[in-house]
């Protein structure tokens, strides 16, 4: 089947699930905004008997604040909602909550889906991602750079304070604005209700609760973004070979979670699915999955086989895969022994 019609025949099985349901989203609304404010009351009251009840409650309330963020990211994607007009609001608020700029975030990760795996347009929206030959054409400090960027405890210890309360509090170069107020509105409105919330509960009372949430709710959401497009046999092409069809089902990892984490992710798992088109609610995805065996043919990774992602630092593109920094010296070892072996026999 060719390239052509196969991205047709896909498309006509995606298209029924594009449909969204009012009912199944305001239900999705409830659901998870009404249990994540009582886990937060409950934490709040627990701190008077002792933090270590405070603390498993965040957790829980971390799950549901990514869930919050999986809201965001359909109304993003106009999928939450038929009208627009309520993507945008509801898209507002609960980017409020979660700490996103909606109209901002809405253009950084469109380009994201336009463009993932394609090696020639890569910088907005993505993990920044050096490939074997530009590393090894890197100066020192481009290097240094980049192993401080890709080293774990930087991307998800300070990742999430560097995005969520630095990067997302101002307005990108060329922004229009329309994107320029939401952000601004974005900004007044959370130092509003943290502010709120500090006349309420006491400052010290509020970093204890929403600090945790916030915290380990921005790692698992860099996490999730990470992983389902960092794994061994990923897709990487440059402009003139890269496929859109391809990049999903290829680029885009099956991530098999337990069912709870499941739910509390949206099923941002099925990733591929996402990928192959965002118009899809996140409550059909799994749906998707289901009606053919071409789209469960993919890379499905665990909790387990997922960890070994931490490893992969660059793409080989001549061995198509990630490899680690350690890896790239055998490259340099054998291109050195090669090299030699010319000079001797020349």
């Amino acid at each position: 089947m060719s390239k052509n019609k196969n991205a047709v025949n896909i498309r006509k099985q995606v298209a029924p699930y594009e449909k969204p349901s009012t009912k199944n989203s305001l239900l999705q609304l409830i659901n998870t905004l009404v249990p994540f404010i009582l886990l937060w009351y409950l934490a709040y009251e627990s701190l008077s008997v002792s933090f270590l009840l405070t603390l498993p409650l965040t957790i829980i309330g971390a799950g549901f604040l990514t869930r919050i963020f999986i809201i965001f990211h359909d109304c993003c994607h106009h999928s939450f909602f038929k009208n627009r007009k309520a993507n945008k609001i509801v898209g507002t608020l609960t980017g409020i909550l979660t700490l996103f700029p909606y109209h901002q975030w809405q253009h950084e990760h469109n380009i994201h889906h336009a463009t993932s795996g394609n090696l020639n347009k890569r910088g907005t929206g993505d993990i920044w991602i050096m490939t074997v030959d530009e590393y090894l054409a890197a100066s020192f400090w481009q290097r240094m750079a980049y192993r401080l960027y890709r080293n774990p405890i930087i991307m998800f210890g300070l990742g999430p304070i560097y995005v969520f309360l630095i990067t997302n509090r101002f307005n990108r170069k060329g922004a229009r604005s329309k994107e320029r107020i939401n952000l601004y509105l974005t900004n007044l409105s959370i130092a509003g209700l943290a502010g709120l919330m500090c006349w309420t509960v006491g400052w010290e009372a509020f970093l204890l609760v929403q600090g945790p949430i916030f915290f380990i709710s921005g790692v698992a959401g860099i996490w999730l973004f990470y992983v389902q497009h960092q794994f061994e046999d990923s897709y990487f092409e440059h402009d003139e070979e890269w496929d859109y069809v391809k990049a999903a089902m290829d680029g885009s990892s099956y991530y098999k979670l337990p069912k709870v984490l499941q739910w509390l992710t949206g099923n941002i798992g099925f990733h591929h699915i996402h990928h192959l088109s965002p118009r899809v609610p996140n409550y059909h995805l799994e749906d998707v999955h289901s009606i053919n065996s071409t789209f469960q043919d993919v890379q499905t990774i665990t909790l387990a086989s997922s960890l070994r992602s931490l490893g992969f630092r660059l793409w080989d593109e001549e061995r198509r895969t990630f490899i680690s920094f350690k890896g790239i010296q055998k490259i340099k070892s054998k291109k050195n022994t090669v090299n030699a072996t010319y000079l001797k026999s020349s």
